[in-house]
């Protein structure tokens, strides 16, 4: 399948091999797109779920060894300059990108009791100030480079449910599902489109048996969401296939009766 040749995809936070954002990689590779991945190893080995020591530049190789360019680098969203260093270094390696793949978040457990403003300021910093700033600096340079105004796509992440232990997450989250229906108004003359996925519980390397085992009478099918199970939707919403859907928040979680 080739529907995405000579496309430029930017993918964030691709850093694990279990990760949503490599499969992602993988399959917009498949379909022929040049990608710019990014990854944070400090908050994998810190705060994450652990780090895999040279992972991003074996993923690079494999994306390589499909046919496509490749590159990739260290982006930290809660530093000011993050996206346009990540901008700056697609365009020097491969070219103007056209396709945005809002992946990379920030997550921390935290309920009501142990809520502080260092904590929702984090969540902030990086799910909602880093992603919005790449997404619309992304589009001012698109709108620069693409003057057929057609084939601009943005695509983020999200999440909600009644969790009181992850308030901080869903609370950011919230506010990508807010932004989406007025920025794809926004980026619709300019020829983006911009829409938003709810994975529902994907099993990205964060569960163990118990928890597998405590959802997956919760999914229809009887298991729990694979990385994949979102990159096929992300490869559709990149392709031209897509281009009259625009401002919508898709739930894509296999049926999930959880919440």
């Amino acid at each position: 399948m080739s529907i995405l040749n000579g496309k430029i995809a930017i993918v964030t936070g691709a850093s694990r091999s279990q990760g949503i954002g490599s499969a992602i990689c993988l399959m917009l590779a498949e379909a022929g797109a040049d990608i710019f991945f990014t990854h944070w190893s400090d908050y994998d080995k810190n705060e994450g779920i652990g780090a895999e020591e040279d992972y991003p530049n074996v993923l690079s190789n494999k994306i390589r060894e499909l046919g496509v360019r490749c590159h990739h680098m260290e982006a930290d969203l809660s530093e000011s300059e993050a996206p346009t260093k990540i901008l700056n270094c697609t365009e020097e390696t491969l070219g103007t990108a056209s396709i945005l793949i809002n992946n990379a978040t920030y997550h921390k457990s935290v309920d009501f009791r142990n809520m502080n403003a260092e904590v929702l300021d984090r969540h902030y910093q990086i799910n909602n100030s880093g992603t919005i700033l790449l997404s619309t600096e992304f589009a001012k340079r698109f709108e620069v480079v693409f003057p057929g105004k057609r084939g601009g796509r943005i695509i983020n992440f999200v999440s909600k449910g009644p969790d009181p232990n992850n308030l901080a997450y869903i609370a950011s989250k919230g506010m990508l599902i807010a932004i989406t229906e007025p920025l794809s108004v926004g980026l619709a003359p300019i020829g983006i489109t911009v829409n938003s996925i709810d994975p529902g519980p994907t099993d990205s390397g964060w569960m163990d048996k118990t928890i597998k085992d405590s959802l997956s009478h919760l999914f229809p099918t009887g298991r729990v969401g694979q990385p994949e199970d979102a990159a096929r939707l992300i490869r559709f919403l990149a392709s031209d296939e897509s281009h009259w859907i625009t401002g919508q928040v898709i739930k894509s979680e296999g049926g999930y009766v959880g919440r």
